[in-house]
């Protein structure tokens, strides 16, 4: 009887690159955060930097992004990335899963690994580019009937629904505007992929991409800024994305990329109060309740960190448990342990 695989054996099968090209598994690092094919030329890991993975799909949910020197997606990278241009390009095309199927995709595979890759799942990042075209037709002095056929809807009340929940307005309320979009762009981190909306002065969002409810943070920003947003990339997506590279590199402790907060007043004052936490340290959920004035606004600061869209800029893992203990994370716990063991910080078990 053949013994069963562990990740011991696992291991040992890939000191010989050669005979581990085919393994049908992937390796995950976590020192550096990324998943390789059995067989990749760069050199092995250390085994307590190891995880394994049967699935390519694991390996995205974990956290961790493809290697760029043995291709573990196997052009699935390249794939989403044409899909997405393609949506991008005219998105009231038929995007069913027969349509799907049609152009060469597995439907279920595709819906998982785009949710991964984006931060949106595949319904919404449609829905959000047509209503984005319908946005900027309104904006421009359009009609809301060229808007509805701009964005490609058959009809006008599921237009109105559809706008109405985006940007929580209905249509024929949106005002001419000659503001530029945002544009939004993603970004390789050893955390995981992020997802940045910018425009040529400010940033005003960067998160995870598949930070819990995401979608919500974009809706806001769609609401309170009235701005279509767009796939592209600004001067200021290049400074974060360079900052973001220094950072995880340790060579940057304070980030200077300017900023746009989008939130209550009570919002931007904790928010406030969390840039002033210095690089290594943190503070208590009552520590910064009582920064902001307030002793007894334990809960209020806590969803104000819940409701930050700026991550890392404004760093919310540095808040923790007032007995020591993590506390809460919207990126996720492993994230925050990971983002405070960068920093230098040891967390209580």
């Amino acid at each position: 009887m053949t013994p069963p695989l562990t990740d011991d054996n696992r291991y040992a099968a890939l000191k010989d690159k050669e005979t581990a090209k085919g393994l049908p598994f992937f390796l995950g690092v976590t020192s550096t955060g990324i998943f390789c094919r059995p067989g990749c030329p760069a050199r092995l890991p250390l085994r307590k930097n190891c995880l394994f993975f049967d699935k390519v799909q694991d390996a995205l949910t974990a956290g961790l992004r493809p290697c760029k020197r043995c291709h573990p997606l196997g052009g699935q990278h390249r794939l989403l990335e044409a899909l997405m241009a393609d949506i991008l390009e005219d998105p009231s095309k038929d995007w069913s899963e027969t349509a799907l199927q049609a152009k060469g995709y597995s439907p279920t595979t595709l819906r998982r690994t785009f949710k991964n890759h984006t931060g949106f799942s595949l319904s919404d990042f449609v829905r959000w580019v047509r209503l984005g075209r319908g946005e900027k037709s309104l904006q421009k002095g359009g009609s809301v009937i060229n808007a509805q056929l701009d964005a490609g809807f058959d009809s006008p009340s599921g237009f109105r629904s559809a706008y109405s929940a985006m940007f929580g307005r209905p249509p024929a309320n949106t005002k001419p505007s000659t503001a530029a979009p945002l544009s939004i762009a993603w970004h390789e981190t050893p955390l995981g992929r992020m997802v940045s909306i910018a425009d040529e002065v400010s940033l005003y969002m960067l998160e995870f991409t598949n930070r819990v409810k995401m979608i919500g943070q974009v809706k806001r920003l769609y609401r309170l800024h009235k701005r279509p947003i767009e796939a592209g990339r600004t001067a200021i997506s290049e400074q974060i994305e360079s900052e973001l590279k220094s950072y995880f590199n340790g060579d940057l402790t304070a980030f200077q990329t300017p900023l746009t907060l989008t939130g209550t007043d009570f919002q931007k004052q904790t928010w406030a109060q969390l840039q002033k936490i210095p690089y290594g340290e943190t503070r208590s959920y009552a520590d910064l309740a009582v920064a902001v004035g307030n002793e007894k606004a334990v809960r209020a600061v806590a969803g104000s960190n819940a409701k930050n869209g700026l991550a890392l800029i404004v760093p919310c893992h540095r808040v923790i448990a007032k007995d020591g203990g993590l506390g809460g994370y919207a990126g996720g716990l492993d994230r925050k342990i990971a983002l405070l063991a960068l920093e230098g910080v040891e967390i209580k078990a």
